[in-house]
């Protein structure tokens, strides 16, 4: 069994976000080669992941912050301890103000 401190995990990505590019991850269990694959993404305010494809059945849960989940002509808010659930299309994401989020992918 392994433990982990999401919210220290968090921190730290955070950090090093504000440091560089205005974002940073870090993949906490599975990874590209497994069908779930967990991910905490820092973010600092305004930075973006620009719209992308979706990989699989996603979730993102909000632990920190706020941000805003957009597809098509659709956008969804999310606050601390929100869970979204991404839909299987192009979207993107933009951090209103600094933000940690847990993304959760199974890949099909």
């Amino acid at each position: 069994m392994q433990k982990m401190s999401l919210d220290a995990i968090g921190r730290e990505q955070l950090e090093e976000a504000r440091r560089g590019s205005g974002r940073a991850a870090s993949t906490v269990f599975g990874g590209h080669e497994q069908v779930l694959r967990q991910t905490v993404i820092g973010l600092v305010a305004q930075a973006e992941m620009k719209e992308h494809e979706s990989p699989g059945a996603a979730t993102l849960h909000v632990l920190s912050g706020r941000v805003r989940l957009t597809a098509a002509d659709n956008s969804w808010d999310g606050r601390t301890g929100d869970l979204i659930v991404i839909p299987n299309e192009r979207h993107g994401l933009v951090a209103l103000e600094d933000s940690v989020v847990l993304l959760t992918v199974a890949k099909v």
